[in-house]
């Protein structure tokens, strides 16, 4: 996909990519060459309860080279972007290749992160209530004018964060934001990769690769959560997995749950292009195939 020994040897290097891009193989290959550290950057395969529906590399790869800040999250774990920034500066020790496809976790280790007080769990379960019973364009609609020309307005996640923030702290999200600290990893400082794949390409590996993860033992690993499942959880948005417990909970053939999680890996996938191009000009575009 690009010549490694155009990639620096000596600085920090970040790799962004969409879902089944192949980022992670890039990030083993650079790891293997130069000692590195390979550093998690997807907000979901912090959690331990999903490997194989994640696409966390798999045991052999992180036998090879170390792997840092996979699956070591408990499913009811209260984790954030700030939680992961302060386990990334930790690891700043030794040489590094940092890897996801989460767009905040990297904005907020380039641009750095702004100091938002913790929501209080009164107001996350009103917002969930109020999701659940109203839809997140409810939630949407609330947002201050400048938070709402920031973030994702598609992505009911960070929809709902926004909210929460507005409603606890009284200030919207952009307003939080002005006061940003300086970053831990400016860009000026590291070799930063975005991976640009053909639509038409990346579709057909995710179709490939969920087909591979239903072979593997994904609906295995799903149904090992049904006793715990809340829809609301931040780890229950692992993508695929709403579908399968749909299919396990009897709400679904599953063929069509199948087909549901590709569509919901696409839009996804998607969703982190666009990100990707709105937010990282300034990093070094790698297309694909």
């Amino acid at each position: 996909m690009i010549p490694i020994e155009s990639i620096s040897r000596e600085a920090p290097v970040l790799v962004a990519g969409p879902t089944a891009s192949g980022k992670s193989a890039l990030a083993l290959e650079l790891a293997a060459r130069d000692g590195r550290v390979v550093v998690n950057a997807d907000a979901l395969q912090v959690y331990g309860c999903w490997r194989v529906l994640t696409a966390r590399p798999p045991v052999e790869d992180e036998t090879a080279v170390p792997h840092a800040l996979y699956g070591h999250v408990g499913r009811a774990q209260p984790y954030s972007v700030g939680h992961w920034l302060r386990e990334v500066a930790g690891l700043l020790d030794r040489p590094v290749v940092i890897v996801g496809g989460t767009g905040l976790y990297f904005s907020a280790l380039t641009e750095g992160l702004a100091d938002i007080p913790p929501v209080p769990a009164t107001v996350r379960a009103e917002a969930d209530e109020r999701r659940k019973a109203e839809g997140f364009a409810a939630l949407r609609d609330e947002l201050d004018a400048a938070t709402a020309g920031r973030i994702d307005l598609l992505n009911p996640a960070r929809v709902q964060r926004a909210w929460e923030v507005l409603r606890a702290t009284g200030r919207g999200l952009a307003a939080w934001q002005e006061g940003t600290a300086p970053p831990l990893m400016p860009l000026s400082r590291v070799e930063a990769l975005v991976l640009r794949p053909e639509v038409d390409w990346l579709n057909a590996r995710i179709d490939r690769r969920f087909d591979a993860m239903i072979a593997t033992g994904a609906l295995d690993e799903v149904a090992a959560e049904r006793m715990f499942w809340k829809p609301s959880e931040p780890y229950a948005r692992a993508i695929g997995a709403p579908e399968m417990m749909a299919f396990l909970q009897g709400n679904m053939a599953l063929e069509d749950a199948v087909a549901a999680a590709k569509i919901a890996s696409r839009q996804y996938a998607k969703r982190q292009r666009t990100w990707f191009r709105s937010r990282m000009g300034s990093w070094r575009t790698v297309d694909l195939p």
